[in-house]
């Protein structure tokens, strides 16, 4: 598995995963977990795929997509705020520089590549991945909003999530937020045996 970092999109390549990504999100958000998305085409987008965000994507050896995230500027715009304040105990997550915001965590599970351990390799690549990038872009805290099952899959993987709230029933899952940190200690824990990454190592939302 590699995992591949990707803002703006301006490579065919870079795009064909973008576009991959956003159809995993459709079969995963609309089909398996029956979320209340906007699906056209075949593909999951919203307004913050117009914010110009970094996605982490993570590929097979034989090229297709089988994991994804978007990352955000918690001082920006976010899902949590915008979407997801009843998730938030004071109604904000207390933003600074150093604090990135992950939505539409997604992974393909059927993928037979990764299968085998207590957690998909998948799964452990999309954390070591979005922990690396966070470090190599200056950032030490991550904020998310997912739901209780996820947040057992972040305890088996010693990645402990920080809660903002207290957990919320929204359509038909029960959500929660918190903060993940984004540090080499955590890396270290997240990290997958054969680890390999393509993360550029210029801060990406330099100003």
């Amino acid at each position: 598995m590699l995992a591949h970092a990707i803002r703006n999109a301006f490579g065919k390549r870079d795009r064909e995963l973008v576009d991959d990504y956003c159809r995993l999100r459709a079969t995963t958000f609309a089909d398996r977990l029956e979320w209340n998305v906007h699906v056209r085409n075949g593909r999951e987008t919203d307004e913050f795929d117009l914010l110009d965000p970094t996605y982490i994507v993570v590929t097979s050896d034989d090229g297709a997509v089988v994991g994804g995230a978007r990352l955000l500027p918690a001082l920006g715009d976010t899902m949590l705020e915008r979407t997801f304040p009843q998730l938030l105990a004071v109604g904000r997550i207390n933003a600074h520089a150093r604090m990135i915001e992950s939505s539409r965590f997604c992974v393909d599970t059927k993928s037979n590549e990764g299968r085998g351990g207590p957690l998909h390799q998948a799964t452990l690549t999309m954390f070591a991945a979005i922990i690396e990038w966070s470090m190599l872009n200056g950032y030490t805290e991550i904020a998310t909003a997912t739901d209780l099952r996820f947040e057992r899959i972040l305890n088996r993987a010693g990645w402990p999530m920080k809660r903002l709230g207290k957990p919320c029933h929204i359509g038909n899952t029960t959500a929660i937020a918190g903060i993940l940190s984004a540090d080499r200690a955590s890396f270290r824990q997240v990290c997958p045996p054969g680890y390999r990454s393509a993360l550029p190592t210029a801060r990406q939302h330099a100003a």
